[in-house]
């Protein structure tokens, strides 16, 4: 590779970005290796070259889908398995399969995974050990025992134990039930010698085959069917190693056991035909998962719909296992529905945050200009211009929620600021215009008072010269008097229709400003409640 090649490919290797990628590293020959970390040994992925790198990675990216699918298959039956060493094996060859394939990804999180089961089935099997040590020991320990009968039956007691102690690797497995055969075979040996002394080879051999029988039919009901079947092979090995005892017991103790294993069998076969049918069972409710999970692959009901795959995948765990084929047909279908749901989620929410982020940016524009407007005193412009920047954030829509409140409350408090500034000015206008209007009252008040005062005075001294004129006494300045008589009363005539006129003018006024006083009553009361139903809408409509 040219250095200019090596360059080439370097930069392109800082370009990619993928899950785990922290785990790789691109050597100067253009292996892709994957670096040592505590459970994962190093090893080359890949080697790289300019003209397959893309596709190359593509593929290797795309494989680890499958690790991860395998890993999940483990996972789901490390999760049901009550006994955990029943998984050991899968476990074991899972371990070994992730530190040979070649796939590119997040390799620790699998790896840590299985270290923690390697971990808890460990400490199972050193559990076993124990307790089948305890058991090796025990047998040691009546070796050497004269109580025939008692240590006979504590060595099937002994036998009985070890079954249902748990799985341990073969190796101490074998090494430990040796230590029990030989601490065994020594009582058996020294058991056997005893009987030689006092009886027949015959009724030796008789014992063992009641030992045989026995054993049988010990396993007769067993549910650990592939350690029985072994057991019954070995049983009738050892019967034909053994010998003929007393004829008729002989064909008593075979019957014995052949009828102990036809029990055994037909239990095995009777289990299996139960295991095949609840696994059809499991496999009819799987399905039903599978169709819901695919029924919502193309929701857009993202947090409800998530929660339903929660709950199925929850289903899926607790149902049974069913036939492996058959198994993961099935998973492959669920999981391709549920990541095409979660792939669709990722599309949508990514498109939401730069909706969000646009809406943002409009939003701060708008703000913006309420902050540069909200103290001018362009009364009506402003008004208009602050209507029109309302009107404009409502059809924006939502903002990333970390500002959503923050922006309005930002939002709102310069567009409150502005028009109580306005309703301020209107209310020094306004009382400026009461204290106009109470003048323009008062004045009115002054001379309808007035008038209604000197219209009686002239009344009274109109009704005076009349009934003067009424009452001349005949003389020589009789005519003289009459004559100045009708001019006092034509001036009061005169004066007093004047001062009516400024009554009516004077009682108009006030009328008129009653007028005013209600009308301007009932334009404030439909104002206020036209501002409360606006203030009402306000936060709901720029909230939404």
């Amino acid at each position: 590779m040219t250095l200019e090649q090596a360059n080439g490919l370097n930069l392109w290797w800082e370009e990619q970005t993928f899950s785990g990628k922290e785990l790789f590293k691109l050597d100067e020959n253009g292996n892709l290796v994957l670096c040592a970390k505590p459970h994962i040994t190093e090893r080359i992925i890949a080697t790289l070259a300019a003209e397959n790198n893309d596709a190359v990675l593509k593929n290797l990216t795309e494989k680890f889908e499958a690790v991860l699918s395998r890993v999940r298959e483990v996972e789901v039956e490390w999760l049901a398995a009550e006994d955990k060493l029943k998984v050991a094996d899968k476990v074991e060859h899972l371990r070994e399969y992730l530190q040979q394939v070649a796939a590119v990804g997040d390799f620790e999180k699998p790896m840590l995974l299985v270290a923690d089961w390697d971990k808890a089935i460990k400490e199972l099997i050193e559990e076993n050990v124990q307790a089948k040590t305890k058991l090796a020991e025990l047998a040691e320990s009546l070796a050497e025992s004269s109580e025939w009968k008692e240590t006979n039956q504590a060595f099937k007691d002994l036998a009985d134990k070890w079954k249902q102690t748990g799985y341990i690797d073969r190796g101490r497995n074998d090494k430990i039930w040796n230590r029990i055969e030989a601490a065994r075979k020594v009582f058996l040996d020294r058991k056997r010698i005893q009987q030689e002394d006092n009886e027949k080879d015959l009724f030796l051999t008789l014992d063992l085959k009641i030992e045989l029988a026995e054993q049988a039919e010990a396993l007769a009901n067993s549910g650990e069917w592939k350690a029985a079947t072994e057991a019954f092979q070995q049983i009738v090995e050892k019967w034909k190693t053994i010998g003929r005892t007393l004829p008729k017991k002989n064909e008593e103790l075979w019957q014995r056991i052949m009828s102990a294993r036809s029990v055994f069998f037909d239990r095995k076969k009777e289990h299996y035909n139960m295991v095949q049918e609840e696994q059809e069972g499991n496999y009819a409710l799987k399905l039903n998962i599978v169709e819901r999970a695919e029924a919502l692959r193309e929701s857009t009901e993202w947090n409800n719909t998530a929660l339903a795959y929660a709950a199925l995948m929850d289903e899926w765990k607790k149902t049974g296992r069913i036939a492996h084929d058959k198994g993961e047909e099935l998973w492959k279908r669920y999981n391709a529905a549920q990541e095409q749901f979660f792939e669709a989620r990722k599309r949508h929410t990514e498109a939401t945050r730069i909706t969000m982020e646009n809406n943002f940016n409009l939003k701060s524009a708008l703000l913006k200009k309420a902050e540069e407007i909200k103290n001018s005193s362009r009364w009506g412009e402003t008004t208009i211009e602050m209507n029109r920047i309302f009107d404009e954030w409502k059809k924006i829509g939502p903002v990333p929620r970390e500002h959503n409140n923050t922006m309005w409350d930002a939002f709102l408090g310069a567009r409150k600021h502005f028009f109580n500034r306005k309703d301020a000015n209107r209310d020094q206008r306004k009382m400026y215009a009461e204290a106009q209007k109470s003048a323009r009252m008062e004045q009115a008040f002054t001379i309808v008072h007035k008038m209604r005062e000197e219209i009686a005075v002239e009344e009274e001294k109109l009704a005076d010269f009349k009934n003067a004129m009424d009452n001349i006494t005949p003389g020589k300045k009789a005519e003289e008097l009459r004559m100045h008589l009708e001019v006092l009363i034509s001036d009061s005539n005169a004066k007093m229709k004047r001062l009516k006129e400024k009554l009516a003018a004077g009682e108009d006024e006030l009328q008129h400003i009653r007028e005013e006083e209600e009308a301007k009553k009932m334009k404030d009361e439909s104002a206020a409640k036209e501002k409360e139903k606006a203030t009402e809408a306000t936060a709901e409509e720029a909230q939404s």
